[in-house]
Order: C-alpha cells, then structure tokens, then sequence
C-alpha cells in the first residue's frame, strides 16, 4: 500500500474512474464501458500517472491502456478498476495478467463481473502474483451505470429504461394533437443525453404516427451518438415519408417484422430500413422475445419512450428496470392522456434512486429492486 493510502484515498479515485467510464457508454458494443486508473506516489502524493477506458468498440480494454500511459511509473503502483479484470484468453492476453506483467502492486475493483470466464478468476489471478487486492470500493455506483451489461450478462436482454414526460395532472399528451410540449429545454437536454449513453431507443407504432419523431440526439457535438431506433410496428404501417424512415441511411431503423406481413417490407427495405423478425402472441408484438434478439444483437441499454400502450405493455410483463419520469409543471386537462405510471403511483418493487430539479421540471428515476 502506498505511504498515507486511506479508504477515502480509495473512493475519491475510484469515483473519478467511474465518472471516466461514462465517457464511452453505449459506444463499446458487447463489451462494458469499463475505466481503469493507475495512481502512483512518487514522493509528493498519490497522482494519476495513467488512464485508460473501453476503447469505441469494446477493444482493447481499459487496463493495457493505462499501462500504457503509466510505462514504468505503473511498477508498484494501485490500479483502481471500475470491473474485475477479465481473466480469459483471447487475441491478447487477459487484462488481470497484463496489471501483473507491468508490476502493479494494489489493485482495487468496484463492481463484480457476472461472466463465468471471469467472474473472482481476475482477482485470483492477481492474488497469485502477489498482488493486493480491495474489491467492491464503490461497487453499487460502477454498477449503476455498467447496468445494461450486466442484466444482458445476466438476463440475456437489454436493461430497460422507461421514459416518460409526465404534465402536472399526470398526463402524457393530448388526445389527436401528436406530441405536447411538457418540459423545458434543460430537461430535454437530459433526455438526448440519456440517449447518447442508450443503445437503442424504442417507441410503438402509435407513438411513431402520431408524433413523427426523429428519435435522435441532437445535443452539439453528440449527434454521432444517436441510438439505433426502434418501431414496434406489427402490421408494418410506418409510413415511407416519416422522420425516421427519412433519416433511416444516416442513424439505423429497425422495425419488428412479423412473419404475415412480409410483403411490406420492400419499400422500407429500399430506404434503408432493417428489420426484426418478431414473434406474435396474441396478435401483438411478442417483448420478451423481441428483447432476447435484442441482446443477441449486443444491445445493452434500451430507453423505451413510449406512448402509453407500449409503456403499459413493457410494465404488464415485468421487463422495465428502471423508470424515468420528468415533470413539467402545467396542466394537460381532461382530453390529456393519462400517464401508466406517476410519482405517486410506482409499481411495487422499484424504489427512487435519483432525484433532480431542472429549471421548473422535475426527474424522478426509480430502479427495480434486486
């Protein structure tokens, strides 16, 4: 342990790998969007003398690049890591035996990985060699945002986030007038960069008809991150002129594709649009299945955005794990259309997590329990 190393030396560092971590997220394909840091004391205090994280793509992982930068200051240095290093063997060697290679002394982890080529094999590794090692510093919130890799790791769908824009009186739009403003701008701005971090975004076909959305982040600097979009579209009805189609050769569409409507899919084809083969079940789009293909896809974050049926839908089946609700402050009236879920109306087994003001709006963000 390096001279004057405390706990709060610890959090303080691995908080600041966590916050680099989210640098990448929903850019690292199947591979978690994992940040190491190596900190050395070289007589004038514990510093930051490498870093690294999942490069766009998921190669190569965090850990050989921060040694990288670090070079020999990284003998007898600490490595924190926001997930064990893995411990299998691919085109390179696994990064738990490249931390002993470059004469890392201490390596502290935060979240625990799932996967059974790794999970405790790192950490054995580095014990082997001799290394120190501190785990579960920070666990919960390295896991908070590596969320949708570990429920794919684990669940074998995406993680589900759903977002809705909820009015004062608990409203999400207005019947036959498409969408209604109800939040401001700073909360909006939330929303395109939760869709930055997201690896695909979902609405239903009703959502998709009535609204015309774009699905796209538009914040300056960020519209490369735009998600995959997603139409849950049962009979193939989204029409060749809308926003997504439109933009379908710049940012991918992707549309459910039930086995009786095969022949609507020329059109759609031509201008760019992908399809999923989807079951039915009762003569709607069959979620748990679809969500399988998803993950099988590599998505691991999937921000569902409405509109109220297919919310409703993603609720009745269990499959949402994390609800995101913003809140304007003006009232919709009686024609307004009644949101599925409201701050004071949460399903059972989901408890607040985050809590936020933006400008006059409100966000509340519950997570499923266990």
């Amino acid at each position: 342990m390096m001279p004057g190393r405390t706990d709060e030396a610890d959090r303080r560092f691995m908080a600041a790998a966590i916050r680099y971590s989210r640098r990448h997220l929903g850019l690292t394909g199947t591979n978690p969007s994992v940040a190491t840091l190596i900190v050395a004391d070289d007589g004038g205090g514990p510093a930051v003398v490498g870093r690294g994280i999942t490069s766009l793509g998921g190669r190569p992982h965090a850990e050989p690049q921060a040694i990288a930068e670090a070079g020999e200051r990284a003998r007898g240095a600490t490595a924190y890591v926001t997930l064990e290093p893995c411990a299998h063997h691919g085109r390179t060697p696994p990064c738990a035996e490249a931390l002993v290679t470059a004469g890392i002394a201490r390596v502290v982890g935060a979240a625990a990985d799932p996967d059974h080529r790794v999970s405790g094999r790192g950490y054995a590794i580095l014990r082997k060699a001799g290394i120190e090692v501190v785990e579960g510093v920070l666990a919960d919130a390295a896991a908070d945002l590596m969320r949708g890799y570990l429920t794919r790791s684990v669940k074998k769908r995406p993680q589900v986030i759903l977002k809705l824009a909820l009015s004062a009186d608990a409203k999400i739009g207005l019947e036959g007038a498409g969408q209604v403003p109800i939040t401001a701008a700073i909360a909006r701005s939330q929303v395109h960069a939760m869709r930055a971090e997201a690896d695909a975004i979902l609405v239903g076909i009703g959502t998709a008809l009535a609204d015309d959305p774009s699905l796209t982040c538009r914040l300056p600097g960020l519209e490369a991150r735009s998600p995959v979009r997603i139409v849950i579209d049962r009979k193939m009805r989204l029409p060749l002129d809308s926003a997504l189609v439109q933009t379908a050769r710049q940012v991918p569409v992707l549309v459910t594709a039930a086995g009786d409507m095969q022949e609507r899919r020329g059109p759609l084809t031509a201008a760019g649009v992908g399809f999923i083969a989807a079951e039915v079940h009762e003569d709607h789009i069959a979620l748990p299945e679809l969500l399988e293909d998803l993950a099988e896809r590599g998505y691991a974050t999937l921000l569902v955005e409405g509109g109220a049926f297919t919310a409703e839908a993603f609720l009745a089946e269990e499959l949402v794990d994390r609800i995101v609700l913003f809140t304007g402050p003006e009232k919709i009236g009686p024609r307004g259309i009644a949101a599925p879920v409201d701050p004071d109306h949460i399903p059972a087994g989901f408890s607040l997590h985050r809590q936020a003001v933006f400008g006059a709006d409100g966000y509340f963000e519950y997570v499923r329990n266990g």
